[in-house]
């Protein structure tokens, strides 16, 4: 039975706990990780990190995260970092389901926002960071004449600046000030995603997110598309009639896509589909050994991981190493002879959190086994050296 929630004037403005949940369940999907939840399972993480004070950087990344993270690695680790990564596009699922991964829904951020709006617990507070002039403060006004689950605390319609000009003190102060449990950014993903993750370590608020187009969707001056055209996985063309300028981003977005359908999906669905229908040789098991020394953490997989058999040790490997802030960890796959969806998954969340607790590296990927990284869109990713 899930915890009672206290009341929203229980939280004041301390600064959040922030701890690497290694024992979340997580897919690989077009290089990403995704949490394989539900729109409820969502929006229940949420309210509880908000109640809690525990840091929840939640991620919504749809087809243009997507193709953005594979030639952007900076915007990449925002995601990899991130608490809370929800699947927020139809492409992405469709991809999952060819290769057979139990990510089976969307659930996009403005339906987060939304569920979390029409809740009926205590109302959770919100300041909004963006949008365009006059946006934030009619979404403000809708939103707070709503009612019921949310409260809206505060805006700041920020401008065009730069990230560094909106990280100014008395900016990050007065959204402290406001109490609020959750930031909603709407700058645009890259410069959103960098100015949470510039100024985590200052906000109170423990829930912040990017959340693109919702501001407009509070305020009434976009529409959403019907349930039936975002189900269907045809909001994208709703969008552009709302917003006639997205058309480039969708066409260059969707024309990628099908390239890596084409090139990685596909292939490797059809890989899996051939395995299962044939005998194969009995492989080495999987195997994990750990060493800790005061250079650091170093994880040496070997045998055959790619029914993920190892990945409850390495999800309690990973968490121990973790505990240990500033020591970096190296992954040696040097006997390793593939790798599982689940533990890549594991393992791209251990890169984002390790880069910024000490450092991260992967060592002794044979010639196949990085060619399978390539297929699986996570070899820049993963085999790319310390940074």
């Amino acid at each position: 039975m899930a915890a009672a929630e206290p009341a929203a004037a229980d939280i004041g403005p301390r600064q959040p706990s922030r701890a690497v949940d290694f024992g979340r369940p997580l897919v690989c999907v077009l290089g990403l990780p995704f949490d394989t939840i539900d729109l409820e399972q969502a929006v229940q993480r949420i309210r509880a990190a908000a109640f809690a004070g525990q840091r929840c950087f939640v991620s919504t990344p749809n087809l243009n995260f997507a193709m953005t993270a594979r030639v952007d690695a900076a915007f990449r680790g925002t995601v990899l970092r991130s608490d809370l990564i929800l699947a927020d596009g139809m492409p992405l699922i469709w991809a999952a389901r060819l290769l057979g991964l139990p990510l089976t829904q969307r659930v996009s951020g403005a339906d987060v926002f939304e569920a979390l709006r029409a809740h009926a617990g205590p109302p959770i507070s919100v300041f909004l960071f963006g949008g365009p002039p006059g946006v934030a403060a009619r979404a403000s006004e809708a939103i707070n004449r709503g009612g019921s689950g949310m409260r809206c605390v505060g805006f700041d319609e920020a401008g065009f600046g730069t990230v560094e000009s909106m990280s100014s003190d008395d900016r990050i102060d007065r959204i402290n000030r406001s109490g609020a449990h959750f930031v909603v950014a709407s700058l645009g993903a890259g410069k959103g995603q960098a100015w949470l993750e510039r100024n985590a370590g200052r906000l109170t608020a423990p829930v912040l997110s990017h959340l693109g187009a919702v501001l407009n969707f509070a305020a009434g001056s976009v529409r959403r598309a019907p349930r039936w055209m975002s189900a269907s996985g045809l909001e994208w063309l709703w969008r552009v009639k709302e917003e006639p300028s997205l058309w480039r981003r969708y066409w260059h977005d969707g024309a990628g896509a099908i390239g890596l359908l084409m090139t990685s999906v596909v292939p490797e669905a059809v890989a899996a589909w051939q395995a299962r229908g044939r005998d194969t040789p009995a492989a080495a098991p999987a195997r994990l050994e750990v060493s800790h020394s005061p250079m650091g953490h170093v994880l040496r997989l070997s045998g055959d991981w790619r029914s993920d058999g190892g990945v409850e040790a390495l999800r309690s490997a990973l968490t121990k190493c973790a505990a240990v802030r500033g020591a970096p960890l190296q992954v040696d796959l040097a006997g390793l002879a593939g790798l599982g969806n689940a533990s890549t998954a594991l393992l791209l969340v251990a890169r984002g959190w390790f880069d910024a607790h000490g450092g991260f590296e992967i060592t002794g990927a044979s010639p196949v086994l990085a060619a399978g990284l390539r297929r699986g869109l996570v070899a820049d990713a993963l085999l790319e050296g310390p940074r």
